[in-house]
């Protein structure tokens, strides 16, 4: 059983405020999305101040991480990369533009495909995406060391419960 803390949060102070003015509602379940909520938008902030002090955009982050997920020769067409990134070919081609200037992918000739175009990491890329993912686990665990090994796998259990029946619910269309 998780340990019973005294200390408040704003999300606490929040729902201590409203309570009167909202209807009869659930605090404990509008306590969990909120800090869930709240908790996803400063892991997201971290992330963007880490690929920053890399040089780096977000997106353009993603791009170095999908072609390292694609195992050797990390490499993936340009647009298996637009998909991926759910981008028009023409933004995934100025995004390419501005890792490739860098020295951080290199654009090949499709083997299968006169007219495409396959995406490669350099080694550049594939340090520079190493160091960074190893730069925002660091910073993350620094945050998650607020809890114990046993805590952060019940913390896993509970959230992997709610994911899995949104997960559910998307699959059935409720």
């Amino acid at each position: 059983m998780a340990k019973k803390s005294k200390e408040r949060d704003h999300v606490d102070r929040f729902l201590e405020e409203i309570e009167a003015e909202l209807p009869p509602i659930d605090l404990e379940v509008e306590g969990i999305v909120d800090r869930v909520g709240g908790l996803s938008r400063r892991f997201h902030r971290l992330l963007d101040e880490t690929v920053a002090e890399f040089g780096l955009t977000n997106g353009e982050w993603k791009v170095l991480n999908s072609l390292r997920h694609a195992g050797p020769p990390y490499r993936r067409s340009a647009g298996q990369l637009a998909e991926r990134a759910d981008l028009s070919t023409g933004a995934m081609t100025n995004r390419l533009d501005r890792l490739e200037g860098a020295g951080l992918v290199r654009r090949l000739p499709d083997p299968d495909d006169r007219r495409g175009v396959q995406v490669e990491l350099t080694d550049a890329g594939r340090k520079l995406g190493e160091d960074s993912v190893s730069a925002q686990a660091a910073k993350e665990a620094v945050v998650v060391a607020a809890l114990d090994e046993r805590e952060k796998r019940e913390l896993n259990v509970l959230l992997r419960r709610l994911m899995l029946e949104f997960e559910r619910r998307e699959q059935s269309g409720s």
